[in-house]
């Protein structure tokens, strides 16, 4: 059967790897999502109190979803069971609940854990709704994908979703220096390693304690051997995380600065510069998704209307990146870099919302001309909510004289077009408009 009683957590006298080892078994041990399980948090008390209720664990690789299913499991009084997402069918989903249901008979709550919930089909997920309605289990289920669009929303309606967080550099540094003293780790050797590369290991996990704890033992076991102590060297750390000089520096500063050269590179239509410091920041390391999401907004910020399908591309782009991730989206970052950096330029749709910003942070209360409210009450006729409203479809010129805006704004210009790209055509369709509207009043 693939499902087993207690199976990620219990301890065996076979070789673990690192991150299996000193896996967090107490509240006390565990490291981050300080929102959810610190003192008095909502969590923390449901889980000290044995009173948890069916729950999507929800966050990227690596920040404990398992590991708190793992210390539920030891504090609960509640049968707990593991179900493997990838390989339990329905056949074994049934099997369980069919004991659950005769455990609740008997008095005996059940805790069912499913890894990767994301990855059961409807049909499997529809198989737990109706023992969470009756209560004969208790469902948490961990996702690394929006459970808004993977679990059936029957399902999720059911559960109450807690979002766990990357967890930040000062985690991982409290996390890696525990281990170098823990039993269960590394305490019983002798390890000299600076801060400095304790701290490059957290900064290269990007927010993954399994992936700086396995990084953690790689360097150890790759460490210079003497009789007094292990020593990790700059040059063996870098040779375990195959990214030599490129991570980025103690405070982050280099990571601002990288992006900052990356956007200003395109801006200045150098896509040879653009590329390089793309480069940099994917070789050291960076998430792919956040250069991504920087393009998508320089594409409307610098690009704009000069040449509206940068945005299409862009957002293409992130798309890809999550489909395919490194080092395989790296070509599709390149492209859209490339692009960006060609297109034609134009920030006015940027400088259009700062000024309108401007004023409606002063003037918050500025009444919606009659004109255009929408009379969907006879009160609201009665006061002539629409009152000569045209519907500028009806007009042969596609355009209403009427004033959108408020009475106190009457004439503001916000978007002021450039005579880049396809905006060039933009301007003169709004000069056309602007001396139309002028000739009928």
């Amino acid at each position: 059967m693939s499902m087993e009683q207690l199976s990620l957590f219990d301890s065996q006298e076979t070789y673990h790897p690192l991150a299996s080892r000193v896996r967090p078994e107490e509240l006390e041990e565990f490291a981050g999502q300080e929102h959810l399980l610190g003192k008095g948090k909502v969590l923390r008390r449901l889980i000290e109190n044995d009173q948890i209720p069916s729950m999507i664990f929800w966050g990227p690789p690596g920040v404990g979803k398992t590991t708190l299913a793992g210390i539920i499991a030891h504090r609960t009084h509640a049968r707990f069971i593991n179900f493997s997402a990838v390989t339990s069918g329905i056949k074994e989903i049934k099997e369980v609940m069919a004991q659950a249901e005769s455990d609740r008979r008997m008095g005996v709550k059940t805790v069912v854990f499913v890894d990767e919930i994301h990855r059961f089909n409807k049909a499997q997920q529809d198989a737990f709704l109706p023992y969470v309605e009756r209560g004969s289990i208790i469902l948490i289920g961990a996702t690394t994908e929006n459970p808004s669009f993977e679990v059936n929303g029957a399902l999720l309606s059911r559960c109450r979703v807690f979002v766990m967080q990357a967890l930040s550099v000062e985690d991982l540094v409290k996390l890696l220096k525990r281990t170098l003293k823990s039993e269960r780790g590394f305490g019983y050797l002798n390890i000299d390693i600076s801060d400095d590369l304790v701290d490059m290991i957290a900064r290269f996990a990007n927010g993954d304690a399994r992936a700086a704890l396995n990084v953690l033992e790689m360097a150890v076991t790759n460490g210079e051997v003497s009789a007094e102590k292990t020593t990790i060297t700059r040059e063996v750390l870098q040779q375990c995380i195959g990214k030599k000089s490129l991570l980025y520096d103690k405070k982050g500063e280099e990571h601002y600065n990288l992006i900052s050269a990356l956007h200003k590179s395109m801006r200045n239509s150098d896509p040879d510069a653009a590329v390089y410091w793309l480069a940099r920041m994917l070789e050291a390391g960076e998430d792919p998704l956040y250069v991504a999401r920087r393009l998508v907004r320089y594409a409307s910020e610098d690009v704009g209307l000069a040449d509206s399908q940068a945005l299409s591309v862009a957002v293409a782009a992130y798309q890809a990146c999550h489909f395919l991730g490194m080092p395989e989206c790296n070509v599709h970052l390149s492209h859209t870099v490339i692009y960006l950096s060609m297109a034609p330029k134009s920030n006015s749709a940027y400088k259009a919302y700062e000024r309108a910003k401007a004023d409606a942070e002063t003037m918050l209360a500025e009444p919606v001309p009659l004109v255009i409210r929408n009379a969907v009450t006879d009160l609201m006729g009665q006061l002539h909510y629409g009152e000569g409203y045209v519907y500028a479809h009806d007009t042969q010129e596609k355009v209403a004289r009427m004033q959108c805006l408020p009475d106190s704004l009457a004439g503001r210009e916000y978007y002021r077009p450039g005579d880049e790209g396809a905006e060039r055509e933009i301007a003169q369709k709004l000069e056309r408009i602007k001396a139309w509207k002028e000739k009928q009043q």
